[in-house]
């Protein structure tokens, strides 16, 4: 993994894929950056990464802190930069109501955490349980998170949050519903209904003997990322068949359909959404054959996440390596030395 001729094709892969492209204690050249290096904007705030000296410089300043947990090579991160933060608009509201700090997920930098305890980038971003980039951490005056967005949220979307966290809106509710009323879904439009999914009434916890996991994905009406997972990637051919591994489920994040959750109880679909703070539509929340939840993605992903996470569920691989990010790096190395290139985007 280092940057090396003998290794140029396994970084190709890696930096498509946003793997990391250089282990931990790795030295680069001076001069040189990682491979899928991306500059930050240049109103980040540049720290020392004592967070709780961050938290009450941003605190007497009028703003918050906002952590942005990064890796380089990363095209979710590209896209957060590229498409969010190079968005005028979005790039104002965000210098005016916050201080916003890079992270990266794999770095050694030194970090003082917000109970005073000296540590590094990388296991700060473990102790935090950062499984994507970019993960955004907001956090409040006393260091408290009020919201995370795990992964990356599309500029319309994005906005909405920080409006939520700049406004406070949190003392009066929580992001689901605040995300709700920002874009208000009419009546009539309705989840495109998946085929293969458990039957209706959904009973979760009485699944019989299969044996198989649960994947329970949450759609709404009006929604293009939905619309795009279930046409274009959930239909394709391999992941079709992973997901004959899985019991399916779909429901409308919204919806007043009546249900029993895998722990037995009777909800309506928004109420467990909502227990489960389930924001963002489409969401997919695996259980295992018990009913515990073990793995969720939440965020705008292409046809390698979605792939990788039903296979990280269906394999058990979540019960020895509890990075999802490490998981799919050994997946595209594999995948490099048997020369398949991976387009994560597409």
């Amino acid at each position: 993994m280092r940057f090396a001729c003998a290794a140029f094709l396994l970084l190709i892969v890696q930096v498509a894929t946003g793997a990391n492209a250089v282990p931990a204690g790795a030295e680069l050249t001076p001069g040189m950056v990682n491979p899928g290096f991306q500059e930050k904007p240049t109103w980040f705030k540049e720290s020392f990464l004592d967070i709780r000296e961050d938290v009450a410089e941003a605190k007497g300043a009028g703003r918050r802190l906002l952590l942005y947990f990064y890796q380089d090579g990363c095209p979710y991160c590209a896209k957060l930069l590229h498409d969010n933060f190079g968005n005028r608009a979005i790039a104002d509201k965000t210098r005016a109501s916050f201080d916003v700090i890079a992270i990266n997920m794999w770095g050694d930098r030194e970090v003082t955490d917000l109970d005073g305890k000296a540590t590094t980038e990388k296991a700060f971003a473990a102790d935090l349980r950062v499984q994507y980039t970019p993960t955004l951490v907001f956090l409040d005056e006393s260091g408290k998170a009020v919201l995370r967005i795990n992964g990356y949220y599309p500029p319309h979307r994005f906005d909405v949050a920080l409006d939520y966290v700049s406004g406070h809106h949190e003392q009066r509710g929580g992001f689901p519903d605040f995300l709700a009323a920002a874009a208000p879904i009419a009546a009539n439009e309705r989840v495109v209904p998946m085929a293969g999914t458990l039957p209706r009434p959904l009973k979760l916890a009485e699944r019989g003997d299969s044996g198989r996991s649960l994947l329970v994905i949450f759609s709404q009406g009006s929604c293009t990322e939905c619309d795009n997972l279930q046409r274009d990637i959930l239909s394709r051919p391999a992941i079709a068949y992973a997901l004959t591994n899985l019991d399916v489920a779909q429901l409308d994040l919204w919806g007043d359909e009546a249900l029993q959750t895998p722990n037995g109880q009777s909800l309506k679909a928004r109420d467990w959404a909502r227990d489960l703070g389930v924001a963002y539509a489409p969401s997919l929340v695996f259980f295992d054959a018990a009913g515990n939840e073990v793995f969720r993605t939440e965020a705008f992903l292409r046809a390698f996440h979605v792939h990788g996470a039903i296979d990280y569920v269906v394999s058990g691989a979540y019960r020895l390596q509890p990075s999802f990010q490490r998981f799919l790096q050994h997946r595209t190395e594999v995948l490099g030395e048997r020369g398949i290139h991976v387009d994560l985007l597409d």
